[in-house]
């Protein structure tokens, strides 16, 4: 199941809001690095700040973060 649904229009902050629950809860990330080609992660978000938010996978402790706006561009999409 997505997390944030494409069909809204969303703002940092209403982003932002949608993601509190789902802080330090296993997530799946699957990114869009373009020319058909993505990456899926196996993650845990584990900290919003005003502007990104960071992640850290499962299997190998390292921490990424991404932006608010990837998420509003469709770069990233989080799934439960």
């Amino acid at each position: 199941m997505l997390v944030i649904p494409v069909k809204k229009l969303y703002n940092l902050k209403t982003i932002k809001e949608e993601l509190k629950p789902h802080l330090n809860k296993k997530v799946k990330i699957k990114c869009n690095l373009g020319r058909n080609k993505s990456e899926t992660y196996d993650a845990k978000i584990i900290k919003l700040y005003n502007c990104v938010f960071l992640i850290e996978l499962t299997e190998s402790k390292i921490i990424k973060s991404f932006s608010y706006a990837d998420i509003i561009t469709k770069t990233i999409k989080i799934y439960e």
